[in-house]
């Protein structure tokens, strides 16, 4: 347990920093960059507010998984990582990413049949398959957290 110890408090730091640095993006570059598109290709302007409002959701979406990531470390860090708290955290990381992946797939939908070159829609499709590994592989280790905490449990009922 002291290799988990050790690794929280550099992981907070970081979690802070990425936090801080995905408020910034939300408040100043993302709609700063889409008027800045808007100003130089007047004829894309029309996609300035959508685009700006789904980056700003993933950013949102992101900053969800962090907050839950945090709450997970608290849980670490208490030695209760094995209980029913900890699963509703992990819900929170899974509907983040699940809800994320949906605008994804709209916008892989949207933009993936009116691109000229391949590139853009590649590219999408690389961040869909990529998201939807990522959001099944946290519902498995959601399965593993459930029998741990459940043979965590029935041991402690023995002992």
């Amino acid at each position: 347990m002291i290799t988990e110890q050790r690794a929280v408090a550099p992981l907070r730091v970081f979690l802070v920093v990425l936090f801080g640095i995905l408020v910034m993006f939300e408040s100043f570059s993302l709609p700063g960059q889409f008027a800045y598109m808007a100003k130089e290709s007047p004829e894309d302007a029309y996609l300035r507010w959508p685009l700006t409002a789904v980056t700003v959701f993933w950013v949102l979406c992101i900053q969800v998984v962090i907050v839950a990531t945090w709450k997970l470390l608290t849980l670490v860090k208490n030695d209760r990582i094995f209980s029913e708290a900890a699963l509703g955290w992990v819900d929170a990381i899974v509907w983040a990413i699940t809800a994320a992946w949906v605008v994804l797939v709209g916008v892989f939908l949207y933009f993936g049949f009116r691109a000229d070159d391949p590139g853009l829609p590649l590219l999408l499709f690389l961040m869909v398959v990529g998201v939807a590994v990522l959001g099944l592989l946290m519902v498995v280790m959601r399965a593993l957290l459930r029998q741990a905490t459940t043979l965590r449990t029935e041991m402690e009922a023995v002992i």
